[in-house]
């Protein structure tokens, strides 16, 4: 069995170590925000290509996939998202924490994350050359209906909707605009400022929303927040209530965020998005959704941890990194002497399936150092807001700067923060503002690429099957949510006419 041949390989006392490390320096990645896992694999390139192939594939594997695990903990903790992908978490992850609920939200997450990690190792194994052709299939006019349709989809996440919903969207697909035109490689919309020229940072705008935002609102309301929360052992994990409800929402997103992972772009952040949008619309218990919903945790972490795995299947099947982190990944093959893609397996079989056994391990290595410290991370919550409040915003500044080593990021985060705190006073969700900041550059490329194919005619978008489809079913979402706010604006109106 070559599976249990890549588990003995992975299970030598240096490769064992070599996953270790990757994943505590994966961790941390995730907890810190800012830096990212692309970042942190590209300093550590030296000593991984001294390592062997074998080896120091393994170590950037554990980095890449061990970010995901810890990018919740400040979205959990101080509403600050460690990596994009975990923005979602804080919906529902802070509000559970704001509730004393902390451990059981950590532990949720930690749980989810591995039970995603270990279906998308499953998954990789089964179904990656396959999975991996029926992804190329998609063409620049398929992924902008692709984009339409998540649009359309996830405009509802946060269950407000409606006009105030695809304004937030709409302002996020303006500043995506901003810095330099992918195509014609010239700086727009940034007023002569040299530091916009890379674009504002998805990193800073997060921070900025969620953290400066929370930590601006909490300042003018020092009263209600004065009271400093207990938790006791018993609430460091979640009940035998919270995990019925976890598991199904765990399962949906693990295959949901695979299949998310086969699309090119930033797969884990659309993903968790999407997971969120779904559980929302399937969940029992809608109404706890916006205050504290253990389904809003569960789902969207298992699903940008399964799309962390997807993203693998193009690199091992076709050679074809879909995320800055797999093209890190890619560049660390290349240069250990490793070509990825069909011939893989064959040339290299022992790195091959000696990482596929790591990550297995790696993932029971993340579980066992997660769910232990959970006690020690939730007590962050118990420390009274006047001292946490100054450590998150020197956490969000440095972050702010380390994605792109810019002081212009910096003073971008401390704007979204300002705007994050008017936005919650005056009732405006900042989570469709990023949907349209992480869709934008994918629908613009998609969009200028298809025309420029179609020599500037539109008929290209609906030449192929796959593109009408999914256009009929961003039309049918629409309907279904236009009708579905109507009748609830009629039986709202009959109800208070009854009265």
């Amino acid at each position: 069995m070559p599976l249990l041949e890549g588990l003995q390989v992975a299970l030598t006392p240096f490769n064992l170590f070599a996953c270790f490390i990757g994943v505590i320096i994966g961790t941390l990645t995730g907890v810190l925000p800012g830096l990212g896992p692309a970042a942190a694999m590209a300093m550590l390139l030296p000593l991984t290509v001294k390592m062997g192939p074998t080896a120091g594939l393994i170590m950037l594997a554990g980095i890449y996939y061990g970010a995901m695990y810890g990018g919740s903990t400040t979205s959990i903790l101080v509403n600050v998202p460690g990596e994009p992908a975990s923005v979602v978490t804080c919906l529902e992850g802070y509000k559970m924490a704001r509730k004393g609920r902390a451990g059981a939200a950590l532990a949720v997450s930690a749980i989810g994350s591995f039970i995603a990690g270990t279906l998308g190792i499953v998954l990789i194994q089964l179904f990656a050359p396959p999975l991996a052709r029926a992804a190329l299939q998609f063409g620049p006019a398929e992924f902008f209906a692709l984009t339409i349709v998540a649009v359309i989809l996830l405009s509802n996440l946060s269950g407000k909707g409606g006009l105030k919903a695809f304004l937030m969207i709409a302002v996020g697909l303006l500043l995506s605009t901003v810095g330099l035109d992918p195509l014609g490689g010239i700086n727009r919309f940034t007023f002569n400022y040299a530091g916009a020229g890379t674009g504002l940072s998805f990193i800073a705008i997060a921070a900025g929303l969620f953290g400066v935002g929370e930590i601006f609102w909490l300042a003018s309301r020092p009263d209600e927040n004065a009271e400093v929360m207990q938790v006791g052992l018993r609430d460091l994990y979640p009940t035998r209530e919270e995990i019925k409800r976890s598991l199904p929402p765990m399962l949906r997103g693990s295959f949901l965020g695979f299949l998310i992972g086969l699309v090119p772009g930033p797969a884990a952040t659309i993903a968790s998005f999407a997971s969120y949008s779904m559980e929302k619309g399937l969940s029992k218990h809608k109404e706890e959704f916006g205050h504290g919903a253990i389904e809003g945790v569960a789902g969207p972490e298992a699903a940008n941890n399964a799309a962390s795995a997807g993203a693998m299947v193009p690199l091992l099947s076709l050679g074809i990194p879909f995320a800055p982190s797999i093209a890190v990944l890619l560049s660390g093959m290349l240069l250990m002497g490793v070509t990825p893609g069909p011939l893989f397996l064959r040339d290299h079989p022992t790195a091959f399936w000696g990482v596929i056994g790591s990550m297995y391990i790696g993932n029971v290595m993340l579980l066992v150092l997660n769910l232990p410290l959970v006690g020690i991370w939730a007590s962050i919550t118990r420390i009274p807001q006047k001292y946490l409040m100054p450590v998150v915003l020197l956490f969000c500044m440095v972050g702010a700067y380390a994605d792109n080593n810019n002081l212009f990021d910096v003073w971008v985060m401390l704007g979204a923060g300002l705007v994050g705190y008017l936005m919650r006073r005056f009732d405006y969700d900042p989570a469709p503002l990023l949907i349209g900041l992480v869709m934008g550059p994918i629908m613009e490329r998609s969009l200028r690429q298809a025309l420029i194919m179609g020599r500037g005619d539109p008929v290209i978008f609906l030449a192929s099957p796959i593109s009408i489809a999914l256009y009929v079913v961003a039309l049918a979402i629409f309907v279904f949510t236009l009708v579905k706010k109507f009748r609830g604006k009629g039986q709202t109106m009959a109800a208070t006419g009854c009265r």
